[in-house]
């Protein structure tokens, strides 16, 4: 099984009022320097999570930053603040690089 760990939060919040671009940036040239792939991903489409929600929003106003590294989850909650946190599991390694899943390794933060 794979733990999945996500930080969810408004999709304007999340990429308008806070610099989550900067963070996963330098989250990624990091993990560039160690030479460890890329565990995380920016999903734009949140009903991938399988999981309730359970939120008052529509989740189609909602963004979340998923990865295998809980600690790293935990950091952005205590970093940004304003978003919930939570987890899932898998059997099966997921694909988040279709047209609504944006992959951090294949988006260019320069």
């Amino acid at each position: 099984m794979y733990n999945y760990y996500f930080a969810i939060g408004s999709k304007k919040f999340l990429m308008n009022q806070e610099p989550l671009e900067e963070i996963l940036r330098e989250r990624k040239n990091y993990y560039k320097s160690i030479n460890k792939d890329i565990d995380f991903w920016l999903i734009l489409d949140v009903n991938i999570i399988p999981c309730n929600l359970n939120t008052e929003q529509s989740t189609n106003c909602l963004a979340a930053i998923i990865s295998l590294d809980k600690q790293f989850i935990q950091w952005l909650k205590l970093r940004i603040g304003f978003v919930n946190i939570g987890n899932f599991q898998s059997k099966n390694i997921l694909n988040f690089s279709s047209k609504s899943h944006e992959s951090l390794s294949e988006k260019s933060f320069s």
